[in-house]
């Protein structure tokens, strides 16, 4: 019986060791990053405990769709615990995934189990693979850093360990994906339950075969799509140009950003160095110095704000369009593979009703039968494959239906979750902007107000002097 260990939630998060900088990852460890200085943050609802402007439109503002559900939700997933291992051959990180559930096919309440990146993949790969047309939530992007990573980042790691913890959020979240038997498997089973468990799948030429057959329905394409396909995939066209486009302008902001933070960092240093030769200028130019230092700070919070939350939400949903594309290209492999079957149970058809004469002469050339014998025993085959072909038909056909109504469903549940996410980053985005300039706008007030005082006190002192 596979079953996990019980959860200890009070435990402490064990620290990367600083061992292990210099280490050289291994390609099957597959290092995936959304950005390096980047790290993921639930976007489903807004931090309760983050200072806001009580002055904002933004705060007094609130969304219809925000309004509470009730909770039905009865798994829920923690992501978190990073250890590192290192063999002689390699050095990966494993993740502990800590399980709450209320189901009764789960023999416990709670289990924890560890789990590293490729055991992530294999669970997608997997609730794909078994479902077709549902649309998986992504992983973070696998690839290999060569010379780029010299050890291991503890931000680089709270990166992965939060996208992965959306990702089983998601899974969880679902009504039938969190239903599958690997999802309870990953969840449950300790390292090596996994391990042999992964084993039973397809063999390498079952994959290939598979892989032959979407290639060719892809190279075949549909011929009477339904429309309301073609909208969704005209809207998928278009929101991944957006997204992409949001993404690419949103890290030139940060990157721009941060170029304006080092030049805003050498401002104050020099302003306390004028000082220094300006008697006159001391208390201003010091003043200055503070206040550029201030905005400095804020500054920093705000870039990190962007990089922390923005950014990482915009190149979460460019990778879910490519995952909406790939959906969509299953679901057409499936209507393609059905219009196949049609058309060749139409030859067939035509085979049939094919002029006995002409069977009958090229039977008896051929094989020196009776003609009459040879056009009988070649309609009863004939017959006996268009009985075939009719039953795959139907089962394609139901195939096909099922594949349509799951992508219907799902892609109204994918709205919904992604305007939430979206809003939910753009709003945290606007009130931290607002918190950002407002608190700028404080800082050279306050300056002014300062200047402003000590010049009226130097107008009355050289009236009295006067």
């Amino acid at each position: 019986m596979m079953s996990g260990t019980v959860v200890d939630s009070g435990s402490p998060t064990a620290a990367v060791p600083d061992e292990l900088s210099g280490q050289i990852l291994d390609e099957d460890e597959d290092f995936e990053v959304f950005c390096k200085d980047s790290t993921f943050t639930d976007g489903g609802s807004l931090n309760a405990s983050m200072q806001t402007s009580p002055g904002s439109m933004v705060n007094q503002y609130k969304f219809e769709e925000e309004e509470e559900q009730p909770d039905t939700k009865d798994i829920f997933v923690t992501v978190d615990n990073p250890e590192s291992h290192v063999t002689a051959i390699e050095t990966f990180i494993t993740y502990r995934v800590l399980t709450k559930t209320t189901r009764s096919e789960f023999d416990s309440s709670e289990y924890e189990v560890r789990r590293r990146y490729q055991d992530f993949f294999w669970l997608k790969s997997k609730l794909e693979e078994a479902h077709p047309t549902l649309i998986v939530h992504p992983l973070p992007e696998k690839f290999v850093m060569k010379g780029m990573v010299e050890r291991f980042n503890n931000d680089f790691i709270e990166t992965r360990k939060r996208a992965l913890h959306k990702f089983l959020n998601r899974i969880a979240e679902h009504p039938i994906l969190s239903c599958s038997e690997d999802f309870k498997i990953f969840l449950t089973a300790q390292a090596w339950e996994l391990a042999s468990h992964k084993k039973q799948g397809p063999g390498l030429l079952s994959r290939m075969g598979d892989t032959v057959r979407a290639v060719a329905a892809s190279v075949r394409g549909v011929r009477n799509r339904p429309e309301e396909f073609n909208d969704i995939q005209d809207y998928v066209e278009s929101f991944s140009q957006k997204m992409t486009s949001l993404d690419k302008i949103t890290q030139r902001i940060i990157r721009e950003k941060k170029e304006y933070l080092e030049e805003l960092r050498e401002c104050g240093p020099t302003y306390t160095l004028w000082s220094g030769s300006e008697e006159e200028l001391v208390e201003p130019l010091k003043q200055m110095a503070g206040c550029l230092d201030r905005c400095c700070r804020e500054t920093e919070e705000q870039v990190q704000q962007l990089g922390n939350n923005l950014l990482p939400i915009l190149h979460e949903y460019v990778l879910c369009t490519e995952t909406l594309k790939a959906v969509l290209r299953r679901r057409d492999n499936i209507q393609a593979e059905f219009e196949a079957k049609n058309e060749a149970l139409a030859t067939k058809r035509t085979d049939t009703e094919a002029d006995p004469k002409v069977l009958s002469l090229a039977w008896e050339s051929l094989v020196g039968k009776d003609p009459e014998e040879a056009k009988q025993q070649k309609h009863q085959k004939l017959k006996g494959e268009i009985k075939e072909m009719k039953e795959e038909i139907d089962k394609l056909e139901d195939k096909l239906e099922f594949a349509n109504n799951t992508l219907k469903g799902d892609w109204g549940r994918w709205k919904k979750s992604m305007r939430a996410d979206l809003r939910a980053a753009f709003i945290n985005t606007a009130e931290k902007n607002v918190e950002h300039y407002e608190k700028c706008l404080a800082v050279w007030e306050s300056f002014l107000l300062s200047q402003r005082t000590e010049a009226n006190e130097g107008d009355d002192g050289d009236r009295d002097d006067s």
